[in-house]
């Protein structure tokens, strides 16, 4: 019997030096694998929940820049309107003033022209009167 508890204690030994220790030292390294796994697992998700918070502040910004942009755009858009209106306005204005001018220099050239015909005229019924007053 002691020859058997002493087989049965050798046998223990063994088994717990060559199967027990090995498998213990394996199962404590793979749960060491697992813990980092899920600690760089937590880690990852916490890196994907941030880049999708600054994916979506980063498209706020870039969507009122946008806007802002869009403003600027249509401001100044109004300004270049405004400014061709009056630009248009003061060449039209000279444009109606140097016309008026001409009509005006036109309009005494006509009158100069007329006076020239009138008087022309006058002294050629003035001639005409005078022959008649002749012949009778």
């Amino acid at each position: 019997m002691i020859a058997q508890a002493f087989n049965f204690g050798v046998v223990f030994v063994v088994l717990y030096f060559f199967a027990l220790k090995p498998l213990v030292k394996i199962m404590k390294e793979r749960t060491e694998k697992i813990e980092k796994g899920i600690s760089d697992a937590k880690k990852s998700g916490e890196l994907v929940q941030k880049a999708t918070e600054e994916y979506k502040e980063n498209t706020i910004k870039l969507r009122q820049s946008a806007v802002d942009a869009q403003k600027e755009l249509e401001k100044d858009l109004e300004q270049l309107r405004v400014e061709n209106l009056n630009r248009i306005k003061t060449d039209n204005d000279g444009w109606t003033k140097k016309r008026i001018e001409q009509m005006e220099v036109d309009k005494k050239a006509l009158v100069e022209s007329a006076k020239s015909e009138i008087t022309s005229l006058a002294m050629l019924i003035a001639k005409k009167v005078m022959e008649d007053d002749k012949k009778i």
